[in-house]
């Protein structure tokens, strides 16, 4: 099994973490930027940030084997801000950098107008840098504000096949399924999707335009749910191409529209999974 985790803020996992996942198969991840737990009260703190997204992370990750790229944006809950406002103008200095294969995370936390202005301005700026955009769907009145997303990047002229709605359940997966957009769940060990779920999900609507990420933010998280989804879907019936799929193909085709995904050179997976549906035949 090999694994991309298109949606992963390894900045808030150890060093231990990365080695875990290069054991498991992940070989590659992609970090969103997005809110640091307290609230940032300059431009310059973002702009320390990212530079550490584009620099340091990459350089820990490659000490374990695994690919490190980034997203850019201001997150949708500090868009309400004013104080971070000014972080609109960073922007473009960003991404036009080599590392940059998204704008993300972008999109609502509480729907509010601030959040609107943000999202339809980074949206152009998707399209001006020709990058794709991570989309943040909230995680309060999940399908209006599903809904109100998929108006905007409507509205945006952005071709929906360079968008991904991330955060999606049972609820939101139907309204966003035909769109065109590509299809983001968030899988935790006890909030948003777990593996039996997303199991069901795909079982349901397909392996098509799908991204299964861990998150592994600073919350409860575990940056192997995407190896455990991987192994549910082959326990309930999936193939090893299925997988590969939904855990490899699927995220390398979205950010490879950005023209920057660099998965030259990268060590082929040594699948660790003694006891495990992997070790006996999955992968």
């Amino acid at each position: 099994m090999r694994v991309f985790d298109p949606h992963i803020h390894m900045t808030s996992r150890t060093t231990d973490d990365y080695r875990r996942m290069a054991d498991a198969g992940v070989r590659a991840v992609v970090e969103p930027a997005f809110w640091l737990g307290q609230p940032r009260t300059n431009p310059g703190s973002f702009a320390d940030y990212f530079d550490s997204l584009l620099g340091w992370e990459p350089y820990r990750a490659s000490q374990f084997g695994v690919r490190h790229h980034a997203t850019i944006a201001l997150n949708p809950k500090e868009a309400n801000d004013p104080r971070c406002r000014p972080v609109l103008d960073l922007l473009p200095r960003y991404l036009d950098k080599d590392g940059v294969v998204a704008v993300g995370e972008v999109g609502y936390d509480s729907m509010t107008p601030a959040e609107d202005e943000a999202f339809g301005t980074q949206l152009a700026l998707a399209r001006e840098f020709e990058l794709p955009a991570l989309v943040h769907t909230p995680h309060r009145d999940k399908a209006a504000g599903t809904r109100r997303t998929l108006d905007v990047i409507a509205e945006s002229g952005i071709d929906p096949g360079r968008v991904a709605v991330d955060h999606l359940n049972e609820v939101t997966v139907g309204l966003v399924r035909d769109t065109g957009c590509w299809l983001g769940f968030s899988i935790y060990p006890e909030t948003k999707m777990s593996p039996p779920r997303m199991v069901e999900i795909l079982q349901r609507y397909g392996t098509e335009r799908v991204l299964v990420n861990s998150a592994a933010d600073w919350g409860h998280s575990d940056p192997l749910l995407t190896v455990a989804t991987g192994e549910a879907m082959l326990a309930a019936g999936f193939t090893a191409d299925d997988v590969d799929l939904v855990l490899w193909r699927n995220p390398v085709a979205f950010y490879a529209q950005s023209g920057r995904l660099d998965l030259s050179d990268l060590p082929a997976p040594e699948p660790s999974y003694a006891g495990s549906s992997l070790a006996r035949g999955g992968s």
